[in-house]
């Protein structure tokens, strides 16, 4: 006789990454370095670099991000799981690390740097990854008590407070908005009372705005953003020449390497601006086309995150929840910008934008995401094994019986009480 079914190794069998991510992934990388190219030869240029110069570090700095995917990729989330508190130890240790003398820098006013002998690395972007693994692990661990305790629901907005607290005195206030959004995000998916986050939301919303109204630069920024022809060649040139650039993009666009705008005209357009550029230079089609790739990440992470819901895997989920929130949000920010919809934030375009540690830890982000996809194909297909086995062995038992076996007696098989089906971590 050969081998039954319910010998089948269990853990032996395989899963797949969604092929839909993926896709959506390898596209924003290769849109990515087509951009940075274009966007950043002339600069390059001018300042005596080389032409392929941006390029070149860009390319260094995603081969970097492929290796912590590599990584990523064969690590056990479980394993992941464990370690939750020891992100959060690294996430305060990153971010009083710029203040360290001989390894924190300053650059443009900004003490948001750490400086490890050739390379230079901004703190918050590891933070970011790491505060919402360690919000996932919290998550799980008071997914009861989140819903009906406000003390449990107050503990990750106040260590969130916290690590805003010190990213505003770099200061940082873009990224701080960021994560707030992330973290009253989660909790509420994570089953937090809607009441209960009303208040907390509000406050958080009335002090950040009275923060950006303390520093005369970021009022500045507000009244840019107003009204950005009324200070066009100060203030307002940088947004004056994104519209610009989005302008002449028109419904198709000038073709790549067409960008008229990267001769000098546009600051910075190879980081926070490279939108425009790309806008100008593939038009309203490629504006659709980038939107919809991001639409496309966002919709399968998310999907994924229902998914490791149902297979009762929590913090697999609430970390899939946590990375469609941080891309989506951040990529809507910066295209926001751009099209002057939203005041200046300074945040990149994921994937897309030239910017090592940034480019390096959505690399990781986006490694952990397809993890997460793996591992629950992965669960999905034992599963469907072991119901195939359960089926092999019911048939078999009533086949030299001669005589079918009732719901009872199945149970009885198993050695206890039946077993009703559960959807999973729910509010």
């Amino acid at each position: 006789m050969g081998t039954p079914a319910q010998a089948t190794k269990f853990n032996e069998l395989n899963g797949q990454v969604d092929l839909w991510m993926l896709s959506a992934i390898i596209a924003l990388v290769s849109i990515g370095l087509v951009m940075v190219a274009s966007s950043s030869m002339s600069f390059a240029v001018m300042t005596g670099s080389g032409p392929f110069h941006y390029f070149i570090r860009h390319l260094m700095f995603l081969a970097g991000g492929l290796v912590l995917v590599f990584f990523i990729m064969r690590t056990e989330i479980k394993k992941i799981e464990k370690y939750g508190y020891v992100f959060l130890g690294l996430c305060f240790l990153a971010l009083l690390s710029v203040w360290l003398p001989g390894i924190g820098k300053s650059v443009n006013g900004a003490r948001r740097w750490v400086h490890i002998g050739p390379l230079q690395f901004q703190a918050v972007e590891a933070v970011k990854l790491m505060f919402i693994v360690w919000l996932s692990s919290y998550l799980v661990r008071y997914r009861d008590q989140i819903g009906v305790s406000l003390k449990a629901l107050l503990k990750p907005i106040g260590i969130a407070g916290a690590l805003v607290a010190m990213l505003l005195i770099q200061p940082d206030f873009g990224s701080s908005a960021l994560i707030l959004a992330i973290t009253l995000c989660m909790i509420w998916l994570g089953g937090a009372n809607q009441k209960h986050i009303i208040g907390p939301a509000i406050f958080i919303v009335v002090a950040m705005g009275g923060i950006a109204w303390l520093e005369p630069y970021r009022v500045k920024r507000l009244t840019t953003f107003l009204d950005p022809w009324a200070d066009q060649f100060d203030s307002g040139f940088q947004l004056v020449q994104a519209f610009i650039a989005i302008g002449r993009g028109g419904f198709s666009g000038v073709g790549l390497g067409g960008c008229i705008l990267t001769f000098d005209y546009l600051p910075e357009a190879h980081t926070d601006l490279i939108f425009s550029v790309f806008a100008e230079e593939f038009g309203f089609v490629g504006i659709c086309v980038l939107v919809a790739l991001f639409g496309i990440l966002t919709w399968r992470a998310f999907r994924t995150a229902l998914g490791c819901l149902e297979l009762n895997r929590p913090f697999a989920a609430y970390c899939a929840f946590g990375l469609g929130l941080w891309i989506s949000i951040q990529a809507t920010v910066s295209m926001g910008v751009n099209l002057g919809v939203l005041p200046t934030k300074g945040l990149t375009l994921p994937l897309i934008s030239s910017g090592g540690s940034s480019l390096m830890m959505t690399c990781a982000a986006m490694g952990l995401l397809l993890r997460i996809s793996y591992e629950l194909d992965r669960a999905r297909r034992q599963r469907g094994e072991r119901t195939e086995t359960q089926r092999t062995d019911e048939s078999g038992f009533i086949m030299m019986n001669k005589t079918p076996l009732n719901a009872a007696q199945l149970a009885a098989r198993a050695g206890g009480k039946r077993i009703e089906p559960k959807m999973g971590a729910s509010a």
